[in-house]
């Protein structure tokens, strides 16, 4: 057999269909001798099926083996033998060593000709795409496949601290989602250029009439011709490649790839995206390529690709308003940083629905929030679900990404956290901790700050919406048992003395308390600056009561984005120098701890104006009465400076109770506030431009927006200047019945979005809607699903709907 020919005419084949035509011709090919198990067991369904949920990460687990391939590659270049010591002993240092171009990546000519080392090629018409990956790695002598690409479950890189893999199954995964009957090309090449050029096609095993009779299920299998992988000389190969000549690494094609619907089109684009958010921050960067004959109107068909974390920190992001991250260490976890990028709004010349738009189809193109990774590569996610409940931001919902590192996190709590897939979290106790220590975390502090801005942006005084609320409540036509149900979720104004709206008050508080203008920072690049906030004399001393929290605060001169910035990132360590007991009596007592995570969960946050906050909470490893002696070490940018302070451990806080009878239904909040919106500014309320500058939509076709905060309602948006209303306004005659029917409107809203929003949020209903498009289903957010409601006729009802009609027209 002419097995160069062969490789070529498997490879040529653009689809899944071609390829079934050009084994058609070599029939000989069907033979069951030429076909073994992958991974060398009949029983690999289940492994190569149970893997990633979805086409995207599956496909990153490919990248990600090649980036591996990469970096074994320079470390045997080099002479060092992986597994030994000698070997650099993660990602981030086998790239500083092997790599010491890295930093010029920043600029696009040294990051797309490092790209290329790296290619994923778009092959096959579209709506059929075939998927091509090019490594130019360590690859592999054909008599090493089944030690390798076709084995399964090996753990032949768990030894190898400088690579991601360890399960020796990911590669296997983006088999499930290649065409119909799952077709994938292997072929390589050693890096040394030793050995032949290697290449066998992978396939689901297409049962026999026996077979389907006496087996439960089918298995995956490779070719082999006369008892081995097919080979042949070569010094190079012309595979199309971007830039290049194959000559040594990998080769890999799937054939008829199942990508999902955002990432059909132009690969060089959505694809490059979807990769992106999967590949925060990758170690090497990448490049995706797709053809002319594909989309010949299309002038950018390569885009290289080094992950979403330097497409958001980047200068020149537009999208993005802010950044800042908080850096937690604890005890029971280890190390998380967490970094938060808020998005503007609305960005010039770009209408607020646009922006939105954008934000979501460049940066949220597979609905992830909260993206959780290791090494760069995302494991899991939350959707913004977690902003709008546990945050309970909803003016964020769609302008805040959140990145969790976890690269850091401890072995143990890090192997309860995801599956081994690598692409989800388990539903475990490890993962709801970490929920609830990220909500704990990002509930305060500048996040919250920034919330409180956008808020206080379309809130104006509410004596007209209040007044008639006080009103409309004072006449209520309900009776006694529906007034209970209403009181059960809501506190009205004539419950209590006082009658003010919670809500408003709470507002109009806040408003009091706003700071004087701060003063103007200026911040430099290299930190001069670096002190302790503290008004003792001496070694700076800090109280921290047992089982309580405290917070430090440290005063730079330093900018906002120092521990944050993609170039030269500073760092601030806590250094634990000293922990002494009074009860150290006996010569019994544990030595000393390792580091300052051991007594103390630590919490730190990026500088903000020249401050830097560190919050801290003793471990169980404490007790009262220690003393620990602690350094704080800000470096970066050339600079290192040092403050050293103590922590004295002292009795808990007490706290105190509150007086029996006077503590009021946790479930229990004042009325929603009333707020009036119109188109123009000269009509009073709150303008539909400054709600849609913080991403709430609004026109003619929108009747109410519900502010739902956490599980509560705090305020509905009433827009007084819809086409229900106006439709009805236009056929009354006098300024009398105009202002009988506005008061009808807004009662109506208002009360109607009320009960609905308290009979859906009491009976626990969960409302669904179904995607007709890929069949699937998807939970819709409270808030958007009263909106439709009021939005499709809903509202025109309630306007033109009269019962005494009705009972007239039946008589």
């Amino acid at each position: 057999m002419n097995l160069p020919k062969l490789f070529d005419e498997l490879y040529r084949a653009p689809t899944e269909i071609a390829l079934d035509a050009v084994l058609d011709r070599h029939l000989e090919l069907m033979a069951p001798e030429n076909w073994r198990p992958y991974g060398q067991n009949e029983s690999n369904y289940g492994v190569v099926e149970n893997q990633q949920a979805s086409p995207i990460p599956a496909l990153v687990e490919k990248l990600i083996n090649a980036i591996d391939a990469i970096l074994m590659r320079r470390c045997l270049e080099e002479g060092i033998d992986p597994r030994s010591a000698d070997a650099p002993k993660t990602i981030e240092a086998a790239v500083q060593r092997f790599f010491p171009g890295a930093p010029k990546w920043s600029t696009p000519s040294t990051r797309r000709r490092q790209a290329e080392s790296i290619q994923i090629i778009a092959d096959g018409p579209k709506g059929d795409t075939s998927l091509v990956i090019y490594d130019d790695g360590e690859g592999q002598h054909p008599r090493d496949f089944d030690k390798t690409f076709l084995s399964l479950l090996r753990g032949n890189k768990n030894e190898i601290h400088f690579v991601q893999g360890k399960y020796n199954m990911g590669g296997a995964g983006a088999i499930a989602f290649c065409g119909r009957k799952r077709y994938q090309l292997v072929g390589s090449r050693r890096f040394d250029g030793t050995g032949e050029f290697g290449f066998t096609l992978l396939r689901r095993h297409p049962l026999t009439m026996r077979e389907r009779a006496s087996r439960k299920n089918t298995w995956y299998e490779y070719l082999v011709i006369d008892g081995a992988i097919p080979s042949f000389p070569i010094s190079d190969l012309d595979l199309d490649l971007y830039g290049r000549r194959f000559t040594t690494g990998t080769i890999i094609k799937l054939y008829s790839y199942d990508l999902p619907a955002g990432a059909r089109s132009v690969i060089s684009r959505d694809l490059n995206q979807s990769l992106n958010e999967y590949l925060f921050s990758p170690a090497l960067p990448l490049i995706t390529i797709d053809k002319p004959d594909r989309y010949p109107k299309d002038r950018n068909l390569q885009r290289d690709l080094y992950g979403l974390r330097r497409r958001l920190e980047e200068d020149g992001s537009k999208y993005v308003a802010e950044f800042f991250s908080e850096d937690l260490t604890s005890e029971e976890m280890g190390r998380v940083k967490v970094t938060c990028y808020v998005f503007r709004p609305r960005v010039e010349e770009k209408t607020a629905k646009e922006t939105k738009e954008t934000i979501q189809r460049e940066f949220f193109k597979n609905d992830m929030a909260v993206l959780f990774s290791v090494h760069g590569q995302v494991h899991g996610h939350f959707t913004a679900e977690f902003i709008t409940r546990a945050l309970k931001f909803p003016l964020l919902k769609d302008y805040l990404l959140i990145h969790v590192d976890c690269t850091d996190v401890k072995l143990e709590f890090r192997n309860e956290l995801f599956m081994a897939s690598r692409d989800r979290l388990k539903d475990a106790e490890e993962s709801r901790t970490l929920r609830r220590r990220l909500a704990d975390l990002l509930s305060d502090g500048r996040l919250k700050e920034i919330y409180k801005d956008r808020k206080s942006l379309i809130t104006v005084d509410g004596s007209e919406g209040e007044d008639l609320l006080r009103s409309f409540t004072k006449s209520l036509p309900l009776k006694s048992d529906l007034m209970r149900l209403l009181g059960q979720t809501f506190r009205l104004p004539d419950q209590q003395e006082g009658a003010v709206l919670t809500h408003e008050e709470r507002e109009r508080a806040e408003r009091k308390k706003e700071k004087a203008e701060e003063p103007v920072f200026f911040p430099w690049r290299v930190p001069s600056i670096f002190r302790i906030e503290t008004k003792t004399t001496g070694t700076p001393l800090v109280r921290l009561p047992l089982g309580g929290q405290r917070t430090i605060r440290f005063a730079t001169d330093v900018e906002d984005q120092f521990f944050d910035r993609v170039d030269d990132p500073g760092e601030l360590k806590i250094v634990l120098l000293d922990a002494s007991s009074p009860f150290d009596d006996g010569g019994t007592a544990p030595g000393l701890p390792k580091d300052a995570a051991s007594v103390l969960n630590i919490v730190k946050s990026s500088p903000q104006k020249g401050t830097i906050r560190v919050s801290i909470n003793p471990t169980s490893e404490v007790n009262v009465g220690d003393t620990i002696k602690l350094q704080a070490v800000l470096s970066g940018g050339g600079a290192r400076l040092e403050e050293i302070f103590l922590v004295k451990i002292t009795d808990p806080e007490k706290r105190e109770e509150k007086e029996a009878g006077k503590e009021e239904p946790a479930n229990v909040a004042g009325l929603p506030k009333l707020t009036l919106v119109y188109e123009e500014q000269d009509q009073g309320g709150v303008v539909w431009s400054q709600l849609e500058e913080q991403g709430i939509a609004i026109d003619q076709t929108i009747v109410m927006h519900p502010l739902v905060e956490g599980d509560m309602l705090t305020t509905i948006f009433v827009n007084m200047s819809s086409n229900v209303l106006l439709n009805y306004r236009a056929n009354l005659g006098t300024a009398e019945a105009v202002a009988t029917a506005e008061r009808r409107y807004i009662s109506a809203v208002y009360f109607h979005a009320l009960f609905l929003y308290m009979i859906t949020k009491n009976r626990r209903f969960e409302i669904v809607r179904h995607r007709y498009g890929d069949g699937g289903d998807e939970v819709v957010d409270l808030t958007e699903y009263l909106k439709d409601v009021f939005q499709n006729y809903y509202a025109e009802f309630l306007m033109n709907f009269e019962v005494h009609n009705l009972m007239t027209a039946l008589e």
